[in-house]
């Protein structure tokens, strides 16, 4: 029994560890924006493209991967995702100007995405719906540390080591992680469940999963939740810093606040999938988020508490991410069983989309004043609740 919690406790680390990969390599990198723009003597929006190219790669090439994890098993796609991961980071390290590092950074994102979606279908590949919950709540725990630890490290290595720093630790993180793929994760997925589909094949298995309402139901409020807080990510420095005035030291304290709430709430959902089930959950955390939602648009439009008008439901809207997002995934991946890669591949392309529009819609919509950040999230939250309303009904008339 202890083997077996070991090895439990093992497995969650190992895909935490490269499920975490993502978020750091968004956060870690933020603070060194301006400094980059300086260096290359070029505009901030350039150097913005950087960062907009990545979450493209990493919405398009999940879409790649999961059906390739169908074929080779999970071991050899996180591998060639890995190495790319690497060549990119050392092309970001090297790039003698913008356009250089815009171009490794997109195939650093590439690379980077084989961790986000692998994971998901190995959790798919050993657990049923109940335990998929409970191990993709732990993974979200690990992955909760890096939007506080990120934003903290980076801003130290930019002060002392140089932003290119931030690059080659990258490049360290991603051979260590080949590493231990390469001795400590078995094959989840074994030869005689893998799928050798040609290519129209593929792309009926994605047309089979778009025109699965439930499936598409789940993935779109799990990923409208998602986008709510990508959305977050984007605007919170403007609210924050130069809306309110707060100083970028304590900027982080709140920033960290919120990624606290996401922890909590992903550790409570561990306890709540032992009583309830994943709909059961989910209809009353959907509730919260909508109710959440309702409150920033109240402070955001009316400002009837300045700034704590707006912190207090963005940190109940940002929580309940830890709580949506395991229950959403497995309700959505679990009758995919035999092609979990692709499942899991386009979930990944969908909530990356999704989160990439929202912070893109901000930004269109910016005037000055917090009702476009209010207003997306808000979107994202009433959309989420609507979708799984809409879901409940389609799940009831299949039954029937």
């Amino acid at each position: 029994m202890h083997g077996h919690r070991a090895g439990y406790y093992r497995l969650a680390l190992i895909l935490g560890a490269q499920t975490a990969m993502g978020p750091l390599a968004i956060d870690t990198y933020l603070p060194a924006l301006p400094t980059i723009t300086r260096e290359f003597a070029t505009t901030s929006g350039a150097v913005q493209l950087s960062l907009s190219l990545y979450f493209i790669g990493i919405a398009l090439g999940q879409a790649i991967y999961g059906p390739l994890s169908d074929r080779h098993g999970r071991r050899p796609p996180l591998f060639v995702g890995l190495a790319l991961f690497v060549v990119g980071s050392l092309g970001c390290a090297l790039a003698p100007n913008v356009g250089t590092l815009i171009v490794f950074r997109f195939v650093q994102a590439l690379g980077g995405c084989a961790p986000l979606v692998i994971p998901r279908a190995i959790v798919r590949d050993l657990f049923d719906e109940r335990d998929s919950v409970t191990m993709l709540s732990v993974l979200m725990l690990v992955m909760g540390l890096a939007p506080i630890l990120a934003p903290l490290v980076g801003g130290q290595m930019l002060q002392y080591l140089g932003w290119r720093s931030i690059f080659w630790a990258y490049v360290a993180y991603g051979t260590i992680l080949l590493v231990v793929v390469a001795v400590a994760l078995e094959e989840s997925l074994p030869d005689s469940r893998r799928t050798r589909q040609p290519l129209g094949a593929v792309l009926q298995t994605y047309g089979r999963l778009l025109s699965d309402w439930r499936y598409m139901g789940y993935v779109l409020a799990g990923g409208l939740v998602f986008a709510g807080l990508l959305a977050y990510i984007a605007g919170s420095p403007f609210i924050f810093i130069e809306l309110y005035g707060i100083s970028p030291q304590r900027f982080g304290f709140y920033f960290g606040s919120n990624a606290i709430g996401i922890i909590g709430a992903s550790q409570v959902n561990r306890l709540l999938v032992h009583r309830y089930t994943a709909r059961e959950i989910l209809q009353a955390v959907l509730w919260i988020t909508a109710t959440a939602s309702a409150g920033l648009l109240l402070g955001g439009y009316s400002n009837y508490a300045g700034l704590t008008g707006i912190i207090v439901p963005l940190w109940f809207f940002i929580a309940m991410h830890g709580i949506v997002s395991p229950n959403t995934t497995a309700l959505a991946m679990n009758p995919y069983g035999a092609v979990a890669g692709s499942a899991s591949a386009l979930l990944g392309t969908i909530q990356f989309g999704l989160g990439a529009a929202s912070g893109a819609l901000i930004g269109a919509m910016a005037n000055g004043t917090a009702r476009p950040f209010v207003s997306v999230l808000a979107g994202c939250g009433f959309g989420a609740f609507v979708l799984f309303r809409l879901t409940r009904t389609t799940v009831t008339s299949t039954a029937r």
